[in-house]
């Protein structure tokens, strides 16, 4: 965990999270009489013929579809796209195709045993920059094809408006990445950026999509998610949008990245230390970064986390990047002279917070303990010493389930 001193922003302390649903009405409709009328009822067997791209009914009617001009490869790296069958991908074509168009009927070749709404999530989760769809829709589903109506937030001027808008801003966010060399600094760049800018707020506008983080500056689990999923996809990093739930909070989004070869969970919305604060009642510095969340194991996350099991997500098993193991931070044993000494490191060094972890129970019980009663008192006396003080005050915030110990000086 750091502190950037140059972004000191109030940051909301709601944590509940939420994950639109999709929702899908489906009518089964045949037309009844010159008129038009509509009935209720289910399509009846045999009454198409398809022909290439026409669909020749009984009566003669022709149902012609457009050329499908979304290829294979305009969207083979789309992880959910991934899990489909060759029909399937067809259809998530066809629907990219007409969304991108903003049509109001777009014709599938999906029939009434084809799930074209689970088609259509799959979709939204593989492509944030569709932040014009709401992901709910209506269809006309008949025996060989589906009339689709998707539902769209804004009108076609509005859209190239706001589109506009998310481009600058992403420009403007990658920008300060122009330093970062590796995949892994990229990745915690990112994730630092959005907690930095965006403020978790669940009565925020349009809160399921890019628009709202990266120009509103004020989103939820899914905006944050799609933000960062939106920007390392433009770094050519590979960010796959993650749905399931937190323990005792609900429905909740979050990414698994691809960083040199291997897979690490990340959750952006949890960058925000709120947990800090209702383990001590006491207001703690909102310009952190809690980097537990980043580049971590399937283990970790899971203590908490829970995903959906609809598609099988890569395994994250390498704990290689997590953070208080590459700062060195990260202890199997209790050397109280040596964490002593790297306490007093970090207030030479002017560091407002110190972060340190243990990897058993049994280690940190231990820990714990001595660092309250003992290294704490101590470098507070150090740092009124090193900096020629009257006094200093200090909070500590422990987190017992995943071993960690955090102490905040205030000078």
């Amino acid at each position: 965990m750091e502190r950037d001193r140059r972004r000191r922003k109030k940051r909301r302390r709601n944590r509940k999270t939420t994950r639109k649903g999709f929702v899908f009405l489906v009518l089964l409709l045949a037309i009844i009489g010159a008129a038009g009328v509509l009935k209720m009822t289910k399509a009846v067997p045999g009454l198409f013929r398809e022909s290439g791209n026409v669909l020749l009914s009984d009566s003669g009617q022709k149902i012609e579809f457009p050329e499908l001009n979304v290829s294979e490869e305009d969207v083979a790296d789309g992880f959910y796209y991934q899990q489909l069958t060759e029909r399937e991908k067809q259809i998530y074509r066809e629907i990219l195709q007409g969304v991108r168009s903003m049509e109001e009927t777009i014709l599938l070749h999906a029939g009434e045993n084809d799930e074209a709404g689970k088609i259509y999530e799959y979709l939204m989760y593989d492509r944030p920059e569709l932040f014009w769809c709401d992901g709910s829709s209506k269809m006309t589903v008949y025996k060989d094809y589906a009339e689709f109506h998707p539902s769209y937030i804004c009108t076609q001027e509005q859209r190239e408006s706001r589109r506009e808008q998310i481009e600058n801003a992403a420009q403007e966010a990658l920008a300060g990445a122009q330093g970062c060399e590796t995949e892994y600094e990229k990745i915690k760049y990112i994730f630092k950026y959005l907690v930095d800018t965006v403020d978790y707020d669940q009565n925020a506008l349009d809160n399921q999509n890019i628009y709202s983080s990266l120009v509103g500056k004020k989103s939820v689990c899914a905006g944050y998610s799609r933000a960062a999923q939106y920007l390392l996809k433009q770094m050519g990093i590979e960010c796959i949008y993650v749905v399931g739930t937190v323990k005792e909070q609900g429905a909740h989004a979050w990414n698994i990245v691809k960083c040199d070869d291997k897979y690490y969970q990340m959750d952006v919305t949890f960058g925000d230390p709120i947990f800090q604060e209702n383990e001590t009642g006491e207001t703690l510095p909102h310009d952190l970064v809690n980097y537990e969340y980043l580049c971590c194991t399937d283990e970790e996350i899971f203590t908490d986390h829970q995903q959906d099991d609809f598609v099988p997500y890569p395994v994250c098993d390498s704990n290689d990047l997590e953070y208080y193991r590459i700062n060195g931070l990260y202890y199997e044993t209790f050397d109280e002279n040596e964490i002593y000494e790297k306490m007093k490191a970090g207030i030479e060094q002017e560091q407002e917070m110190f972060a340190i972890r243990f990897s058993e129970n049994a280690v940190y019980e231990v820990a714990k303990e001595k660092i309250i009663d003992n290294l704490i008192p101590q470098a507070a006396q150090f740092l009124v010493d090193f900096r020629q003080l009257e006094e200093v005050k200090y909070t500590y915030a422990v987190d017992d389930r995943k071993r960690i110990i955090m102490i905040f000086w205030y000078s």
